[in-house]
Protein backbone atom coordinates (compact mmCIF):
# COMPACT_ATOMS: atom_id res chain seq x y z
CA UNK A 1 0.00 0.00 0.00
CA UNK A 2 1.44 3.53 -0.79
CA UNK A 3 2.25 6.19 1.76
CA UNK A 4 0.29 8.84 1.48
CA UNK A 5 1.14 12.01 1.73
CA UNK A 6 1.93 13.80 4.96
CA UNK A 7 -0.57 16.98 5.60
CA UNK A 8 1.90 19.99 6.24
CA UNK A 9 1.57 21.82 9.90
CA UNK A 10 1.81 25.07 8.06
CA UNK A 11 -0.97 25.14 5.76
CA UNK A 12 -1.34 28.82 3.78
CA UNK A 13 -3.75 30.25 6.45
CA UNK A 14 -1.32 29.54 9.65
CA UNK A 15 2.26 30.58 6.96
CA UNK A 16 -0.29 33.82 6.54
CA UNK A 17 -0.67 34.24 10.03
CA UNK A 18 3.31 33.91 10.69
CA UNK A 19 4.25 36.27 8.16
CA UNK A 20 2.05 38.73 9.65
CA UNK A 21 2.96 37.97 12.92
CA UNK A 22 6.56 38.74 11.95
CA UNK A 23 5.85 41.83 9.98
CA UNK A 24 4.31 43.75 13.20
CA UNK A 25 7.54 42.71 14.96
CA UNK A 26 6.63 39.45 16.15
CA UNK A 27 9.57 36.44 16.75
CA UNK A 28 9.39 33.55 14.74
CA UNK A 29 8.90 31.82 18.47
CA UNK A 30 5.71 33.46 19.31
CA UNK A 31 4.76 33.05 15.52
CA UNK A 32 5.12 29.82 16.38
CA UNK A 33 2.98 29.22 19.31
CA UNK A 34 -0.09 31.29 17.88
CA UNK A 35 -0.37 29.01 14.89
CA UNK A 36 0.18 25.80 17.52
CA UNK A 37 3.87 24.12 15.89
CA UNK A 38 7.76 24.41 16.60
CA UNK A 39 9.81 27.12 15.63
CA UNK A 40 12.16 24.29 13.51
CA UNK A 41 8.74 23.85 11.57
CA UNK A 42 8.65 27.41 11.03
CA UNK A 43 12.46 27.13 9.72
CA UNK A 44 12.44 23.45 7.67
CA UNK A 45 8.81 25.53 5.66
CA UNK A 46 10.85 28.19 4.63
CA UNK A 47 13.71 26.01 3.72
CA UNK A 48 11.02 23.92 1.24
CA UNK A 49 8.84 27.17 0.58
CA UNK A 50 10.87 30.01 -1.64
CA UNK A 51 8.03 31.89 -1.46
CA UNK A 52 7.24 31.65 2.24
CA UNK A 53 10.63 31.94 2.69
CA UNK A 54 11.01 35.62 0.90
CA UNK A 55 7.74 36.68 2.30
CA UNK A 56 9.11 35.73 5.91
CA UNK A 57 12.34 37.71 5.07
CA UNK A 58 10.90 40.95 3.91
CA UNK A 59 7.94 40.90 6.94
CA UNK A 60 11.54 41.00 9.44
CA UNK A 61 12.85 43.29 7.41
CA UNK A 62 9.74 45.89 7.27
CA UNK A 63 8.84 45.63 10.65
CA UNK A 64 12.63 46.54 11.66
CA UNK A 65 12.77 49.43 9.25
CA UNK A 66 9.18 50.46 10.52
CA UNK A 67 10.24 50.11 14.02
CA UNK A 68 13.77 52.65 13.13
CA UNK A 69 11.78 55.12 11.60
CA UNK A 70 9.43 55.11 14.92
CA UNK A 71 12.58 55.70 16.61
CA UNK A 72 13.65 58.21 14.14
CA UNK A 73 10.64 60.16 14.28
CA UNK A 74 10.53 60.10 17.95
CA UNK A 75 14.60 61.43 17.78
CA UNK A 76 13.75 64.50 15.54
CA UNK A 77 11.79 66.03 18.89
CA UNK A 78 14.42 67.07 21.30
CA UNK A 79 12.53 65.79 24.42
CA UNK A 80 13.35 62.31 23.00
CA UNK A 81 16.49 62.31 22.83
CA UNK A 82 17.21 58.87 24.70
CA UNK A 83 15.77 57.60 21.22
CA UNK A 84 18.37 59.27 18.75
CA UNK A 85 21.31 57.85 21.79
CA UNK A 86 19.55 54.53 21.36
CA UNK A 87 20.15 54.58 17.27
CA UNK A 88 23.82 55.55 18.01
CA UNK A 89 24.59 53.11 20.47
CA UNK A 90 23.07 50.17 18.33
CA UNK A 91 24.44 51.12 15.23
CA UNK A 92 27.98 52.65 15.90
CA UNK A 93 28.45 50.28 19.60
CA UNK A 94 31.94 50.67 19.70
CA UNK A 95 31.73 54.38 19.85
CA UNK A 96 28.31 55.13 21.31
CA UNK A 97 27.19 51.98 23.58
CA UNK A 98 28.16 52.35 26.89
CA UNK A 99 30.30 49.40 28.59
CA UNK A 100 31.86 48.87 32.20
CA UNK A 101 35.07 49.90 33.05
CA UNK A 102 36.49 46.35 32.99
CA UNK A 103 35.68 45.87 29.29
CA UNK A 104 38.05 45.69 26.43
CA UNK A 105 37.07 47.14 22.73
CA UNK A 106 38.48 44.96 19.87
CA UNK A 107 40.48 47.96 19.11
CA UNK A 108 42.08 48.07 22.13
CA UNK A 109 42.99 44.32 22.37
CA UNK A 110 44.75 44.82 18.33
CA UNK A 111 46.59 47.61 20.48
CA UNK A 112 47.79 45.39 22.86
CA UNK A 113 48.20 42.35 20.17
CA UNK A 114 50.80 44.88 18.01
CA UNK A 115 52.31 46.30 21.49
CA UNK A 116 52.91 42.45 22.24
CA UNK A 117 54.27 41.40 18.88
CA UNK A 118 56.91 44.43 18.94
CA UNK A 119 58.14 42.79 22.30
CA UNK A 120 58.32 39.40 20.83
CA UNK A 121 59.93 40.50 18.10
CA UNK A 122 62.84 42.55 19.78
CA UNK A 123 63.23 39.78 22.92
CA UNK A 124 62.99 36.28 21.11
CA UNK A 125 66.23 35.76 20.27
CA UNK A 126 65.71 32.95 17.78
CA UNK A 127 64.45 33.62 14.39
CA UNK A 128 62.41 30.65 13.60
CA UNK A 129 60.39 30.67 17.04
CA UNK A 130 59.88 34.86 16.63
CA UNK A 131 58.47 34.29 12.94
CA UNK A 132 56.15 31.33 14.43
CA UNK A 133 54.83 33.53 17.34
CA UNK A 134 54.44 36.79 15.12
CA UNK A 135 52.87 34.79 12.26
CA UNK A 136 50.50 33.63 15.01
CA UNK A 137 49.70 36.76 16.40
CA UNK A 138 49.00 38.61 12.63
CA UNK A 139 46.26 35.64 12.83
CA UNK A 140 44.51 36.81 15.77
CA UNK A 141 45.12 40.39 15.09
CA UNK A 142 43.32 39.25 11.32
CA UNK A 143 40.10 37.57 13.33
CA UNK A 144 39.85 40.33 15.30
CA UNK A 145 39.76 42.96 13.13
CA UNK A 146 39.39 41.74 9.68
CA UNK A 147 42.97 43.63 8.02
CA UNK A 148 46.58 42.45 8.27
CA UNK A 149 48.57 44.15 10.97
CA UNK A 150 50.60 46.76 10.26
CA UNK A 151 53.69 45.76 11.87
CA UNK A 152 53.75 42.42 9.44
CA UNK A 153 53.74 45.35 6.22
CA UNK A 154 55.85 48.00 8.24
CA UNK A 155 59.52 46.75 6.98
CA UNK A 156 58.88 43.37 8.33
CA UNK A 157 60.57 43.33 11.78
CA UNK A 158 60.96 39.68 12.12
CA UNK A 159 62.98 39.22 9.10
CA UNK A 160 64.99 42.28 9.60
CA UNK A 161 65.59 41.27 13.28
CA UNK A 162 66.73 37.44 11.96
CA UNK A 163 69.55 38.92 9.64
CA UNK A 164 71.15 40.45 13.30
Amino acid sequence: MPRSKKTPVLDEEKKSNVVALVAVGSSRRVAARYVGCAPSTIVRTAARDDKFAAELQKAACEAELGLLNSIRKAAKKEQHWRAAAWILERAHPERYASRSPEVITVAQIAQILAQFSRIVAEEVPVAAFRKRALARFAELYRNLTGRSPRWRSRGNEEERDAST
